[in-house]
Protein backbone atom coordinates (compact mmCIF):
# COMPACT_ATOMS: atom_id res chain seq x y z
CA UNK A 1 0.00 0.00 0.00
CA UNK A 2 1.26 3.28 -0.96
CA UNK A 3 2.31 5.59 2.02
CA UNK A 4 -0.21 8.60 1.17
CA UNK A 5 -3.29 5.48 1.06
CA UNK A 6 -2.28 4.49 4.22
CA UNK A 7 -2.14 8.27 5.98
CA UNK A 8 -5.82 8.71 4.21
CA UNK A 9 -6.88 5.64 5.44
CA UNK A 10 -5.37 4.56 8.57
CA UNK A 11 -5.58 0.77 7.59
CA UNK A 12 -5.24 -1.94 10.03
CA UNK A 13 -1.88 -3.05 10.06
CA UNK A 14 -2.92 -6.86 8.99
CA UNK A 15 -4.47 -5.64 6.34
CA UNK A 16 -0.95 -3.68 5.41
CA UNK A 17 0.60 -6.70 5.75
CA UNK A 18 -2.18 -8.93 3.71
CA UNK A 19 -1.60 -6.69 1.04
CA UNK A 20 1.75 -7.16 0.77
CA UNK A 21 1.51 -10.84 0.96
CA UNK A 22 -0.54 -11.11 -1.13
CA UNK A 23 1.11 -9.39 -3.98
CA UNK A 24 4.02 -11.54 -2.83
CA UNK A 25 2.35 -14.78 -3.84
CA UNK A 26 1.25 -12.98 -7.23
CA UNK A 27 4.78 -12.10 -8.16
CA UNK A 28 6.12 -15.54 -7.21
CA UNK A 29 3.36 -17.41 -9.82
CA UNK A 30 3.55 -15.23 -11.99
CA UNK A 31 6.49 -16.30 -13.79
CA UNK A 32 4.83 -19.72 -14.21
CA UNK A 33 1.79 -18.77 -15.52
CA UNK A 34 1.00 -18.60 -19.01
CA UNK A 35 1.27 -15.17 -20.87
CA UNK A 36 -1.62 -13.65 -23.12
CA UNK A 37 -4.24 -14.96 -21.33
CA UNK A 38 -6.66 -12.29 -19.25
CA UNK A 39 -5.96 -10.31 -16.55
CA UNK A 40 -9.06 -9.19 -13.73
CA UNK A 41 -7.28 -6.58 -11.98
CA UNK A 42 -8.51 -4.18 -8.89
CA UNK A 43 -9.46 -4.08 -5.36
CA UNK A 44 -11.43 -6.29 -3.13
CA UNK A 45 -14.41 -5.80 -5.53
CA UNK A 46 -11.65 -8.06 -7.85
CA UNK A 47 -10.08 -9.93 -5.78
CA UNK A 48 -13.11 -11.82 -4.55
CA UNK A 49 -14.58 -12.19 -7.98
CA UNK A 50 -14.28 -16.05 -7.64
CA UNK A 51 -13.24 -16.30 -11.51
CA UNK A 52 -10.42 -18.98 -10.35
CA UNK A 53 -12.42 -21.19 -8.90
CA UNK A 54 -15.15 -20.54 -11.34
CA UNK A 55 -12.60 -21.89 -14.20
CA UNK A 56 -12.18 -25.05 -12.10
CA UNK A 57 -15.64 -26.00 -11.43
CA UNK A 58 -17.70 -24.42 -14.53
CA UNK A 59 -16.87 -24.91 -18.36
CA UNK A 60 -17.39 -21.39 -18.78
CA UNK A 61 -16.41 -21.88 -22.38
CA UNK A 62 -13.47 -19.47 -22.75
CA UNK A 63 -10.59 -19.63 -25.11
CA UNK A 64 -8.23 -18.29 -22.47
CA UNK A 65 -7.35 -18.39 -18.93
CA UNK A 66 -8.50 -15.89 -16.39
CA UNK A 67 -5.56 -14.56 -13.60
CA UNK A 68 -7.21 -12.52 -10.66
CA UNK A 69 -4.66 -10.28 -9.85
CA UNK A 70 -7.00 -7.90 -6.98
CA UNK A 71 -6.02 -6.93 -4.07
CA UNK A 72 -8.25 -5.89 -1.15
CA UNK A 73 -8.14 -2.15 0.50
CA UNK A 74 -6.28 -0.63 -2.35
CA UNK A 75 -6.54 2.52 -4.35
CA UNK A 76 -5.71 3.82 -7.97
CA UNK A 77 -2.51 4.80 -6.03
CA UNK A 78 -1.58 1.16 -5.02
CA UNK A 79 -2.01 -0.27 -8.22
CA UNK A 80 0.27 2.21 -10.22
CA UNK A 81 2.79 1.52 -7.54
CA UNK A 82 2.74 -2.36 -8.81
CA UNK A 83 1.93 -2.22 -11.73
CA UNK A 84 4.41 -4.86 -12.87
CA UNK A 85 3.24 -7.40 -10.29
CA UNK A 86 -0.48 -6.85 -11.14
CA UNK A 87 -0.37 -6.27 -14.81
CA UNK A 88 2.84 -6.34 -16.90
CA UNK A 89 4.36 -9.19 -15.79
CA UNK A 90 1.79 -11.17 -17.31
CA UNK A 91 1.75 -9.66 -20.36
CA UNK A 92 -2.46 -10.54 -20.81
CA UNK A 93 -4.03 -9.61 -23.92
CA UNK A 94 -6.77 -8.43 -22.18
CA UNK A 95 -7.38 -6.46 -18.90
CA UNK A 96 -10.82 -5.83 -17.04
CA UNK A 97 -9.97 -3.06 -14.74
CA UNK A 98 -12.32 -2.67 -11.52
CA UNK A 99 -10.49 -0.37 -9.29
CA UNK A 100 -11.26 3.25 -7.58
CA UNK A 101 -14.10 2.43 -5.34
CA UNK A 102 -11.80 2.59 -2.48
CA UNK A 103 -10.22 6.19 -3.62
CA UNK A 104 -14.28 6.87 -3.69
CA UNK A 105 -15.11 5.54 -0.58
CA UNK A 106 -11.16 6.59 1.40
CA UNK A 107 -12.47 10.19 0.31
CA UNK A 108 -9.15 10.62 -2.00
CA UNK A 109 -9.34 14.09 -3.88
CA UNK A 110 -11.06 13.04 -6.93
CA UNK A 111 -8.50 15.05 -9.08
CA UNK A 112 -5.96 12.69 -7.84
CA UNK A 113 -8.01 9.57 -8.15
CA UNK A 114 -9.13 10.61 -11.98
CA UNK A 115 -5.17 11.53 -12.59
CA UNK A 116 -3.69 8.19 -11.31
CA UNK A 117 -6.47 5.95 -13.22
CA UNK A 118 -5.62 7.94 -16.43
CA UNK A 119 -1.86 7.16 -15.90
CA UNK A 120 -2.77 3.62 -15.36
CA UNK A 121 -4.35 3.52 -18.61
CA UNK A 122 -1.26 5.62 -20.06
CA UNK A 123 1.00 3.03 -18.63
CA UNK A 124 -0.72 0.26 -20.23
CA UNK A 125 -0.85 1.57 -23.48
CA UNK A 126 2.49 2.67 -23.51
CA UNK A 127 4.07 -1.28 -22.25
CA UNK A 128 1.16 -3.26 -23.62
CA UNK A 129 0.03 -1.00 -27.01
CA UNK A 130 -1.84 -4.54 -28.67
CA UNK A 131 -3.59 -5.47 -25.01
CA UNK A 132 -7.45 -5.06 -25.50
CA UNK A 133 -8.81 -2.88 -22.15
CA UNK A 134 -12.15 -2.55 -20.72
CA UNK A 135 -12.48 -0.09 -17.87
CA UNK A 136 -15.46 -1.41 -15.88
CA UNK A 137 -18.50 0.48 -14.53
CA UNK A 138 -18.55 0.74 -10.38
CA UNK A 139 -20.92 -1.90 -8.95
CA UNK A 140 -23.91 -0.70 -6.95
CA UNK A 141 -24.11 -0.71 -3.68
CA UNK A 142 -26.84 -1.14 -0.96
CA UNK A 143 -26.76 1.70 1.97
CA UNK A 144 -29.93 0.75 3.51
CA UNK A 145 -30.51 -2.73 3.99
CA UNK A 146 -29.17 -4.18 7.77
CA UNK A 147 -26.78 -6.56 7.02
CA UNK A 148 -26.12 -6.77 11.22
CA UNK A 149 -22.96 -4.95 11.00
CA UNK A 150 -22.94 -2.05 13.72
CA UNK A 151 -23.85 1.30 13.40
CA UNK A 152 -20.61 2.64 13.45
CA UNK A 153 -19.10 -0.23 11.30
CA UNK A 154 -21.92 0.89 8.82
CA UNK A 155 -21.57 4.18 9.25
CA UNK A 156 -18.14 4.31 7.90
CA UNK A 157 -18.23 2.37 5.18
CA UNK A 158 -20.51 4.36 3.52
CA UNK A 159 -19.75 7.62 4.17
CA UNK A 160 -18.66 8.39 1.24
CA UNK A 161 -19.85 5.05 -0.65
CA UNK A 162 -23.50 5.66 -2.20
CA UNK A 163 -24.57 4.71 -5.65
CA UNK A 164 -24.87 8.35 -6.38
CA UNK A 165 -21.31 8.78 -5.74
CA UNK A 166 -20.19 5.68 -8.00
CA UNK A 167 -22.27 6.78 -10.62
CA UNK A 168 -20.96 9.67 -10.78
CA UNK A 169 -17.38 8.75 -10.34
CA UNK A 170 -18.40 5.86 -13.43
CA UNK A 171 -18.98 8.54 -15.74
CA UNK A 172 -16.12 10.52 -15.70
CA UNK A 173 -13.87 6.98 -15.64
CA UNK A 174 -15.56 6.43 -18.79
CA UNK A 175 -14.54 9.52 -19.99
CA UNK A 176 -11.39 8.95 -19.31
CA UNK A 177 -11.20 5.63 -20.77
CA UNK A 178 -12.32 6.80 -23.85
CA UNK A 179 -9.67 9.35 -24.39
CA UNK A 180 -7.41 6.39 -23.97
CA UNK A 181 -9.10 4.43 -26.67
CA UNK A 182 -9.94 1.83 -24.30
CA UNK A 183 -13.64 0.65 -24.02
CA UNK A 184 -15.81 1.53 -21.05
CA UNK A 185 -18.36 -1.45 -19.97
CA UNK A 186 -21.12 -1.47 -17.22
CA UNK A 187 -21.84 -5.63 -16.73
CA UNK A 188 -24.20 -4.21 -13.80
CA UNK A 189 -27.56 -5.56 -15.12
CA UNK A 190 -29.41 -7.81 -13.36
CA UNK A 191 -27.30 -6.93 -9.93
CA UNK A 192 -30.42 -4.07 -8.60
CA UNK A 193 -33.84 -4.28 -7.31
CA UNK A 194 -36.85 -1.42 -7.96
CA UNK A 195 -35.01 1.06 -5.92
CA UNK A 196 -31.05 0.75 -7.76
CA UNK A 197 -29.74 -0.63 -4.47
CA UNK A 198 -27.42 -3.99 -4.76
CA UNK A 199 -30.15 -6.89 -4.44
CA UNK A 200 -29.42 -7.81 -0.66
CA UNK A 201 -29.63 -11.52 -1.78
CA UNK A 202 -25.99 -11.25 -3.73
CA UNK A 203 -24.55 -9.11 -0.88
CA UNK A 204 -22.63 -9.83 2.79
CA UNK A 205 -22.16 -6.19 3.87
CA UNK A 206 -24.33 -4.39 0.65
CA UNK A 207 -20.51 -3.07 -0.59
CA UNK A 208 -18.87 -6.94 -1.91
CA UNK A 209 -20.72 -9.46 -3.31
CA UNK A 210 -21.41 -12.95 -2.98
CA UNK A 211 -20.82 -15.62 -5.33
CA UNK A 212 -23.95 -15.18 -6.91
CA UNK A 213 -23.55 -11.38 -7.51
CA UNK A 214 -20.64 -12.35 -9.62
CA UNK A 215 -21.94 -15.56 -11.75
CA UNK A 216 -24.30 -12.37 -12.73
CA UNK A 217 -21.52 -10.34 -13.68
CA UNK A 218 -19.85 -13.02 -15.12
CA UNK A 219 -22.45 -13.69 -18.02
CA UNK A 220 -22.75 -10.04 -18.76
CA UNK A 221 -18.61 -10.02 -18.78
CA UNK A 222 -18.64 -13.49 -21.39
CA UNK A 223 -19.64 -11.00 -24.40
CA UNK A 224 -16.12 -9.38 -23.97
CA UNK A 225 -13.89 -12.43 -22.48
CA UNK A 226 -14.41 -14.48 -25.75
Amino acid sequence: MSKKTTDLTDLNPKIIDFQNNLRTKYAEENPTLEKGQIVFVGSSLMEIFPIEKMQHEQDLGLSKKIYNRGVRATTTADLLANMDTLIFDLQPSKIFINIGSNDIGFNVPEATFLKNYAEILNQIKEKLPNTQVYVMAFYPVNTTHNFGEEHDEHSHLYEHRSNDLMAEASAKVKTIAENAGYLFINVNDGLTDDQGDLKPELTFDGAHMLPNGYQIVFQNMKPYLD
